[in-house]
């Protein structure tokens, strides 16, 4: 009975307009007081939900955006894609397609891509006589691969709330990634063909190369990370402050088009977006605390249960409730107050986490491309000057290629999971092995790999391995059993102390009773 009444509370505060920190505060609290729990364990959730290397990877990457975004290198990416898609039919709606998902590998936001690639590509359109509302529309709609395709700040707040790996969340962000854009590119192809919009002539090799210097350093953005991470050079906290790094080496050295001024504003900016998304993140944590204790996953489980049994049907009715949370709440808060929730529920099902971490952050922010809530409507429908139901029309056929990217996600596991796993099935490099020495290749053994993995010693005659384990010290050197020669009969005479003493040693080695039946005198 109190959990329904603090979900009430938390629901009736939110339809207030209350912010989302204080609706969660204010409801965790009245949980932790009526149930008789110390009010210290609330600042204890909260505290430590933070005080992680993980959540790091947050601010990180938010900063690298924001100095990549004051790099101004959007003109750069425009004039890439159109190089390379201006010649298909849709023109500068292909251009706008291409552009956000390049953009999207700087920002890891479909609010930036939607603001800085609009304020470009939006005008450009309506100049070459693309309708106003069609600019718009397909702006917003390419802008939501943005939390998908790494750099993601989404995914790394999903991946901090469900203890999920974030390496592999921003691996398994990529491949959905070109899913959204070729659905949404062959859709604007046929639409556009239809509706007899211009295009450009197909541009020369000569010109390509051109456009593909001038956008480089933007191409190198996502490389660096996601290559860092494949290789294991560094964990996505370090690739986060190493794309931090490119950024600011970038704007104040290569380009030398930012201020000093224009860098301390990103970094304030930064700071004041940091501090509301990492206390929202600490009051979920104590919330997703009284969840779990309240045992509602369960709960909620066991009522999809009565209706299937099925992990693929489950999972469509969580999308399906996903769609219908993003039409009245922002992605970002919706997804840290339901990740809590519905990540035990889906892994009881049989669903991975991080295929469900990306379908989840991707079926929200679908969310903010329709009424009543859709940010990216009010930034488009500004930037184009168009009323908001011209908006909403010209949005409505760019639903079916979201819908259909989806559908196939959810359908097709496989093209979500593929590179984590992959990544994760790699061998580990040789000298990476515990104790075992890097020796020339060639050498009788080295290739062994019962040895390189340090259990198994010599085979016997007919192939199989010996059982006893091989022993090897950490530098790499042999450590041979040897067993002591017994002097006991050669040096009786001459020195029986020494000798009496080998056998007690001989008799302990080979499971004797000589040094136990007798006390043997020392001289």
């Amino acid at each position: 009975m109190t959990t329904v009444l603090i979900l009430i509370l938390l629901a009736v505060l939110l339809a207030f307009g209350m912010p989302l920190f204080f609706a969660l505060a204010v409801a965790s609290a009245s949980y932790f007081y009526f149930a008789g729990i110390d009010l210290a364990l609330l600042a204890q959730r909260m505290t430590a939900a933070v005080d992680s290397f993980l959540i790091l990877a947050i601010p990180f990457f938010y900063l690298a955006g924001e100095l990549m975004n004051a790099c101004r290198l959007t003109d750069r990416i425009v004039d890439m894609s159109k190089a390379f898609v201006g010649h298909i039919h849709g023109g500068l709606g292909q251009v706008n397609i291409l552009a956000s998902m390049l953009f999207s590998g700087m920002s890891g936001s479909a609010t930036a891509d939607t603001t800085a690639l609009g304020s470009v590509l939006i005008p450009a359109m309506k100049k070459e006589g693309y309708p106003a509302p069609f600019s718009a529309a397909v702006t917003v709609a390419s802008a939501m691969v943005g939390p998908i395709i790494p750099p993601s700040v989404a995914l790394v707040i999903y991946g901090a709330l469900a203890n999920v790996s974030i390496g592999r969340l921003l691996l398994a962000g990529i491949i959905p990634g070109f899913v959204i854009i070729g659905s949404q590119m062959v859709f604007t192809y046929f639409y556009a063909r239809a509706k007899g919009f211009p295009r450009y002539q197909r541009a020369t090799l000569p010109e390509m190369a051109r456009a593909t210097r001038r956008g480089a350093a933007a191409l190198l953005f996502p490389v660096i990370i996601v290559g860092g991470i494949l290789s294991g050079v560094f964990t996505p906290t370090e690739a986060a402050a190493v794309a931090v790094a490119y950024g600011l080496v970038l704007s104040v050295f290569v380009f030398r088009n930012v201020s000093a001024r224009e860098i301390w504003d990103v970094f304030q900016s930064v700071s004041l977006g940091s501090v509301r998304i990492l206390v929202i993140i600490a009051v979920a944590s104590a919330f997703s605390w009284i969840m779990v204790r309240e045992q509602v996953p369960q709960v909620i489980a066991t009522g999809l249960a009565t209706v299937s049994d099925n992990g693929l049907i489950v999972l469509f009715i969580i999308i399906a409730m996903l769609l219908v949370v993003g039409l009245f709440m922002v992605a970002s808060s919706a997804e840290i107050v339901l990740t809590p929730i519905l990540v035990p529920v889906v892994v009881q099902f049989g669903i991975d986490p991080v295929h469900f971490g990306v379908l989840m952050v991707f079926t929200l922010i679908i969310g903010g491309g329709t009424p009543p809530v859709g940010v990216l409507l009010f930034i488009a429908q500004d930037i184009a000057q168009i009323s908001f139901g011209q908006m909403v029309r010209a949005m409505i056929p760019f639903y079916i290629p979201l819908f259909v990217a989806v559908a196939l996600l959810a359908l097709f596991p496989q093209l979500t999971l593929f590179l984590p796993d992959a990544h994760r099935q790699t061998p580990p490099r040789r000298n990476d092995l515990p104790g075992v020495r890097a020796t020339p290749a060639g050498k009788a053994g080295d290739r062994d790999p019962a040895r390189l993995a340090g259990r198994a010693g010599p085979r016997l005659p007919d192939g199989r391995l010996h059982a006893h384990r091989d022993h090897r010290r950490p530098g790499g050197r042999s450590r041979r059993r040897r067993r002591r020669p017994d002097h006991a009969v050669r040096l009786r005479g001459l020195f029986p102390h020494r000798a009496g003493r080998h056998r007690a040693q001989a008799g302990d080695l080979h499971g004797g009773a000589g040094g136990h039946d007798r006390q043997l005198p020392r001289s």
